[in-house]
């Protein structure tokens, strides 16, 4: 079986197509991961959703900031922005079954077997493994509740910037939501800064990617990422960021992960903004 990662997609729809055909991909017998963001922006956020959702087992998706707020708008929770491109989930007439899927999709996924883990945007730098595994499934159990819009009306703001144990209620949800689909920068402190979106090198002083921060974490699990299109494909501290840029006229990005080295499929990309 081979296992392919896929970065954020975002509603290009062809462009994903066109990858996954490069990669050689089988649905009978392997396996996509989609490491977030799979709408918005791009113009057939619908189609991506559908097609992912085919694939049933040979497919796993964790959530993305995009995809919460797609559910944070379906569910009224938040205006729509100027450059967001949802209608065409929104008005589906299959929009219920897809939002549905979308929500009780994990926001980190790991596989022992190769010892390679997935999320949007990163680990909290003195979480272990089986720490962010957990306090994800915190996230997921609310989010799978018949009530899951209360936790969508809570969950927007840069507060709390710190990582307690002792966090409780609406403040540990956001914080754990924050870290794995918004984080890239962290200040000396270890607070997270959820405004910068430059590629390393052109932040302010004091500011550090998540992955160059000292990490508990397990060195041998290789973590895969998207979310920062800034970066483009990234690989440091066995850590790989796959978002390309697609969506910005780069490239939509797999790497084969079920090998010790990696193989790297890019496919041109258009763009929609």
């Amino acid at each position: 079986m081979a296992v392919y990662a896929i970065g954020d997609v975002q509603g290009c729809y062809k462009s994903l197509r066109k990858l996954i055909k490069l990669t050689g991909f089988k649905s009978a017998k392997d396996q996509l991961w989609f490491c977030g963001d799979l709408v918005n922006r791009g113009p057939q956020s619908a189609d991506v959703l559908r097609y992912v959702m085919d694939l049933g087992d040979s497919a796993i998706c964790v959530l993305g900031n995009h995809d919460l707020n797609l559910l944070a708008v379906a569910n009224g929770c938040r205006e729509t922005k100027i450059y967001d491109t949802l209608e065409n989930v929104l008005n589906a007439a299959d929009r219920v079954e897809m939002l549905d899927w979308l929500r009780k999709r994990p926001l980190f996924h790991r596989s022992d077997e190769y010892s390679v883990c997935m999320v949007h945007a990163g680990i909290y730098p003195s979480w272990s493994i089986k720490k962010t595994e957990a306090l994800a499934k915190e996230v997921q159990c609310v989010l799978h509740k018949d009530d899951y819009k209360n936790f969508l009306n809570k969950m927007y703001g840069n507060y709390p910037a710190y990582w307690d144990n002792t966090l409780r209620g609406w403040e540990r949800l956001r914080f754990i939501t924050n870290t794995m689909t918004r984080m890239r920068y962290l200040d000396t402190s270890g607070a997270l800064e959820l405004d910068l979106k430059c590629a390393p090198g052109k932040q302010p002083p004091g500011f550090y990617p998540w992955f160059n921060v000292e990490a508990k974490r397990k060195p041998s699990w290789r973590v895969i990422f998207g979310h920062w299109s800034t970066l483009g494909l990234h690989w440091q501290n066995n850590a790989i960021c796959l978002d390309s840029g697609c969506l910005w006229g780069g490239k939509l990005t797999a790497v084969r992960i079920d090998k010790d080295d990696p193989e790297f499929f890019s496919q041109n990309c258009k763009g929609s903004l």
